[in-house]
């Protein structure tokens, strides 16, 4: 058996950040994974631009409520599911994923959580494991999974190179001048084509 992992911002779900960005107009905070590689250093960034603009998680979350699935993304994971088992690996927060899984139907998620202070401001963040979707995939092969793994930005390489398949899904230019060997797609039909191809 199969086992898909895909990353959830920028394949499934729009990306957080930059919907936060869009709304409080703050441009810094547009900087994604698909930017910086190093997570935990992108992560301090964004919580020192939140403390210094007083925005907590509650604000977060609220733009969360309104983001919906890129268009067509909720049709592609049906089909995905009804072929073999489907499996998020994000470097999200449950904090924040909630929502998100209520509107393409419950998928399993894999993801980490927050720190929150008294005062509702983002602290820290508590990964369930360094290098988590590389090293689920890791954990899925050690019990007789064959892997197939897709993503678009920096954090998702490691678990695609390490799947038995694998590929990028809408990734942005540096990202495919650095990794010429993957394949990317840029359509739901195309990117199910190729899955389809590798779990026969």
């Amino acid at each position: 058996m199969t086992v898909v992992c895909l990353d959830l911002e920028g394949v499934l779900v729009p990306e957080i950040w930059i919907s936060f960005a869009e709304e409080t107009g703050i441009e810094e905070l547009r900087r994604t994974t698909r930017d910086e590689p190093d997570y935990h250093k992108l992560m301090r960034y964004r919580m020192d631009i939140l403390r210094r603009e007083g925005l907590g998680l509650k604000d977060i979350q609220a733009t969360i409520a309104r983001i919906k699935p890129l268009d067509g993304a909720k049709e592609f994971l049906d089909k995905l599911r009804e072929l073999t088992q489907v499996i998020i690996l994000s470097d999200t927060f449950e904090e924040f994923a909630k929502p998100l899984m209520k509107q393409l139907g419950w998928p399993t998620i894999f993801s980490n959580s927050l720190k929150i202070g008294d005062d509702g401001m983002l602290e820290d963040i508590i990964m369930r494991q360094e290098e988590g979707k590389m090293k689920a995939i890791e954990a899925l092969s050690s019990i007789g999974f064959r892997t197939f793994a897709a993503g678009d930005s920096y954090n998702d390489l490691r678990m695609i190179r390490k799947a038995d398949a694998g590929c990028l899904f809408r990734s942005p230019v540096n990202i495919l001048e650095e990794n010429p060997d993957l394949k990317i797609f840029n359509t739901y039909d195309d990117f199910l084509s190729f899955i389809k191809e590798n779990l026969k």
